[in-house]
């Protein structure tokens, strides 16, 4: 299938790499976290007019807009969690929960997954804002969560190479396995939760049957350096992909097939590592985060 890209903007709000990136409950509107600690709101709408939620002492690797009660949640490392009404700018609560990075936010319903770099899985409670539990199956990091409601389960990407899959009804641990050679820096599930996609410090994607017990079905040398991030389309039929080589490359989730690569030389792409990605439904736009202090924003046409 042949297809454009076309870089339209870059944000240069941050005055430090940028780590992390999330979405609201409009598609045009998105936040961004930083080694500066702030954490900011941009409209796509509006190219490159930041508007500043909150500025934090330390970096901030990890936000979660959480859907059902439109809060944004930063993880403000080797500190806790901050919960913030981003409408009013204004602070809801704050949490002390770890001396440790934090490295992913999710959630199921009400109850926060909050992934440390100590390997401990933190759940709160966020209508009260109490810690509900700690789970540590590991003491290295865990870097990434994802969550499958149809199977009821979440799993752990961590930086032992391991992959746990834990029951969302009691989080007791159903399934650990060693994935790849390196840290699991990301997994997505496919939209329709069959398949979990991970992605590793070793460059490669590997994919899993969540249905199957979690066999390999799939393995692609994807990357040069580290796979830092992936992000399915709103129509989950592709997927990009961000890495520590500079490039981004987009993918066929069905077939796996590389179909484009955007860097620095063919589309004025990133300068540096490629830390995280979001993919908009607002014109089917694709939004990057860089150790350059850049967000780059990119029209993906299918032709």
């Amino acid at each position: 299938m042949p297809i454009n890209v076309q870089k339209i903007a870059t944000y240069k709000g941050h005055n430090d790499c940028v780590y992390t990136l999330a979405p609201s409950d409009r598609p045009s509107v998105f936040f961004s976290g930083a080694g500066d600690g702030m954490v900011v709101q941009w409209d796509l709408l509006k190219p490159d007019e930041g508007t500043l939620i909150a500025t934090l002492p330390k970096s901030v690797y990890a936000l979660h807009h959480h859907a059902d009660s439109n809060l944004l949640i930063a993880g403000h490392n080797y500190s806790g969690i901050h919960i913030f009404n981003w409408g009013e700018k204004r602070e809801v609560a704050s949490l002390q929960l770890t001396e440790s990075a934090i490295f992913d936010i999710s959630s199921v319903d009400n109850l926060l997954l909050v992934g440390t770099g100590d390997g401990t899985l933190v759940t709160v409670n966020l209508r009260t804002a109490q810690l509900v539990d700690r789970i540590k199956l590991s003491d290295k990091s865990i870097r990434s969560i994802a969550v499958n409601r149809l199977l009821n389960e979440v799993a752990l990407g961590y930086s032992d190479n391991y992959i746990r899959v834990l029951s969302l009804q009691d989080f007791s641990q159903k399934l650990a396995f060693q994935a790849h050679a390196n840290s699991v820096f990301t997994l997505r599930y496919t939209p329709d939760n069959h398949y979990l996609i991970s992605g590793s410090r070793d460059a490669r994607l590997k994919t899993w049957d969540a249905i199957g017990g979690y066999k390999l079905v799939n393995e692609v040398v994807a990357h040069i350096f580290s796979i830092n991030h992936m992000a399915f389309s709103p129509d989950g039929r592709h997927f990009v992909t961000g890495s520590m080589d500079k490039s981004i490359k987009v993918w066929e989730a069905e077939s796996q097939k590389l179909i484009k690569v955007i860097d620095k030389s063919r589309h004025a792409g990133h300068g540096t590592s490629v830390n995280k990605l979001l993919w908009s439904a607002h014109e089917n736009q694709v939004i990057s985060a860089s150790d350059d202090r850049t967000i780059s924003i990119w029209n993906i046409i299918f032709e």
